[in-house]
């Protein structure tokens, strides 16, 4: 491992990825930090989970609210389904693995949505998948 790269880590992060990144590069694999290079892709992955999550939750707060309360419904609203929906079905692009994830806390989540929208709305989600994903016509439509 390269003298100070695993000191560097806790020291100077920008400069132990470049570092890290250099030393890949060259295959210098022996200089690694792996302990450190191992915990930072892990946690990326569950950064991309957690957009994920959040995402979809606000998605399904405003959907609700947009399907069981017309009345109050706003181009502000609009904007945020599109906006969530958009940046979800961008995470499926760069990561079609995530679809999977994305199926197994859509329950958890439309609970969550449901309880944070603050409302009399169904305890089943009644919106399909294919409607999450792709929410609303655009307000030209």
């Amino acid at each position: 491992m390269e003298p100070m790269l695993k000191e560097l880590y806790h020291q100077d992060f920008q400069l132990w990825l470049t570092r890290t990144a250099e030393c890949l590069r060259t295959q210098r694999y022996d200089h690694l930090d792996l302990e450190n290079l191992i915990e930072e892709i892990e946690s990326m992955g569950r950064s991309d989970k957690t957009a994920l999550r959040s995402n979809l939750g606000v998605l399904l707060v405003h959907l609700l609210k947009w399907a069981y309360q017309p009345d109050k419904r706003t181009n502000g609203w609009r904007a945020t389904i599109a906006e969530h929906a958009l940046r979800i079905n961008e995470s499926f692009s760069e990561s079609p693995s995530l679809k999977s994830y994305f199926a197994e806390v859509f329950p958890e989540c439309y609970a969550n949505a449901r309880r944070l929208a603050i409302g009399n709305f169904p305890k089943q989600c009644p919106f399909a998948i294919s409607e999450v994903l792709n929410p609303l016509p655009s307000a030209e439509d």
